[in-house]
């Protein structure tokens, strides 16, 4: 991760970072807050917070922050949040179909960029159907009725970024283990398909992707078998966008220098004077 004096002192760059904090008030306790405040960061979306609005007192609140909570209504459970430097024109929260709301799986940020149009960055936390076949029913639910807002959206042209925990990785080069996953939740095949629908028929980009085309940049690592010592990863947390933002992404990382939750940071510049 480059600081942003490395850019020319003219150019105008949107640091985004998306990332599965599994646990707010642990993923503090192991420095996020002192990283975010190094980072240079302008948005932060995380995903698995997993803290009430009772919880949610001012010490996950830094100064200089503004800061959003969506949680779920079951205590300790999923949630969304979104921390910004860059003030809210507006905060929405929820999809309105109760499988996403209920969860607090998705929070949307309106921004005034100076752009030609308000700018919408979001956090996004898609359900894991890796508990059994219940569990992946209601991620399939999900995916099916979330497309069809992601249509909605390009039909309405709207200029978005929408970060998050997806669960699913897409190609062969997002996992380490491609063969022995086959059949797990996260890599099946009609999951994989959802994505290319996303990228290919409505035109959504995965940005990170148009920066970094190397195998092994994987976001995410299971807690078993020295899978982060051995980097037996999965890529399933993205930067989904409007082509608007296609050309504006210049950098992209996965920050590992420090742990804070299962997850790494997924951090993309994308500049705004294009």
């Amino acid at each position: 991760m480059i600081p942003k004096s490395s850019y020319p002192s003219d150019q105008k760059v949107l640091r985004v970072v998306s990332i599965n904090v599994n646990g707010l008030r642990a993923s503090v306790k192991k420095g996020l807050l002192d990283w975010l405040e190094q980072s240079e960061a302008d948005v932060v979306c995380m995903q698995e917070s997993r803290i009430t609005h009772e919880q949610w007192n001012d010490h996950f609140k830094p100064a200089g922050w503004h800061t959003h909570l969506f949680p779920a209504e079951r205590a300790g459970y999923a949630g969304t949040a979104i921390y910004s430097r860059i003030p809210f024109q507006n905060v929405r929260n929820g999809l309105d179909f109760e499988l996403a709301d209920s969860q607090g799986r998705f929070i949307a940020a309106e921004f005034d960029l100076g752009l030609e149009q308000p700018a919408y960055i979001c956090s996004l936390y898609l359900p894991s159907g890796s508990s059994g076949e219940e569990a992946q029913a209601r991620k399939d639910q999900f995916l099916t009725v979330y497309a069809n807002i992601l249509k909605q959206w390009r039909d309405e042209n709207k200029s978005i970024i929408v970060c998050g925990d997806y669960n699913i990785v897409h190609k062969r080069i997002d996992i380490k283990n491609w063969s022995g996953n086959q059949k797990s939740s996260g890599c099946l095949p009609h999951e994989r398909a959802w994505l290319d629908h996303i990228y290919d028929d409505l035109g959504y980009v995965d940005t990170f992707r148009e920066v970094r085309k190397e195998a092994e940049l994987y976001s995410w690592w299971s807690n078993r078998g020295q899978a982060r010592a051995k980097n037996v990863g999965w890529r399933i947390d993205y930067h989904a966008c409007s082509p608007d933002w296609k050309t504006r992404a210049i950098n992209a990382w996965v920050y590992r220098e420090q742990w804070f939750s299962d997850h790494a940071p997924v951090i993309i510049d994308y500049a705004l004077d294009q």
